[in-house]
């Protein structure tokens, strides 16, 4: 076998193994590890964990995620409308006022996890939307605890190491994804240490 034969089968049993192995990953459901740079993102593109449709709130219309937070600062809740601290939704509105036009957004989560969720989708919308005047995106009733949490709070989980421990858990993601900040229910939506937050993702976001 001449040098070139040598070569030519050499790039041959190469090409397979790596065909084997993406095989062998792809049945197994192990992806291999994405290189460092693509844990971010630039603001054309949308983040893993707001990819996709969830339906809307008391709605057979669906939110797209992605249209919603591309290239934005996004804030997720989980909410409650039997909840002592239900009054939070005043609050939220109020920042979601202050900083809608400067790329930001929040998504609300209704959620029976912590047993303070109606049952009928339509008394948890008029909370929100009538009692509170809610204009900010809200989702239908979903699990944010657990193996059962919606693909968003299993993200967010995951990327702050903080589970809610209760309704109107607050988490604010960079609009890279770089960052994931956690604040529990007792911290009001237009506390410092959340606005400070924002501003300096919004920073971040525009250099």
């Amino acid at each position: 076998m001449n040098t070139e034969q040598g070569f030519c089968l050499k790039s041959v049993l190469l090409t397979l193994a790596i065909v084997a192995v993406g095989s062998i990953a792809a049945v197994s459901g192990v992806r291999a590890a994405a290189p460092a740079e693509t844990n971010t993102v630039t603001s054309a593109e949308c983040l893993p964990q707001f990819q996709g449709e969830m339906r809307a709130l008391h709605s057979k219309d669906s939110h797209n995620l992605c249209e919603l937070t591309r290239g934005k600062v996004v804030m997720v809740v989980n909410t409650a409308s039997q909840c002592g601290y239900t009054g939070q939704f005043a609050d939220l509105e109020a920042l979601y006022q202050d900083y809608k036009e400067k790329d930001f957004v929040i998504l609300g989560f209704p959620s029976d996890s912590f047993k303070q969720e109606h049952a009928d989708e339509e008394k948890t919308a008029s909370v929100c939307f009538v009692n509170f005047g809610v204009t900010f995106p809200m989702m239908a009733t979903t699990p944010v605890t657990g193996s059962d949490a919606n693909p968003v709070f299993q993200a967010v989980t995951a990327a702050s190491g903080t589970a809610p421990k209760w309704n109107f858990h607050k988490y604010i993601v960079a609009a890279d994804g770089s960052e994931v900040q956690s604040f529990p229910s007792k911290v009001v939506p237009t506390d410092s240490a959340i606005t400070d937050v924002i501003d300096s993702y919004l920073a971040a976001a525009s250099e």
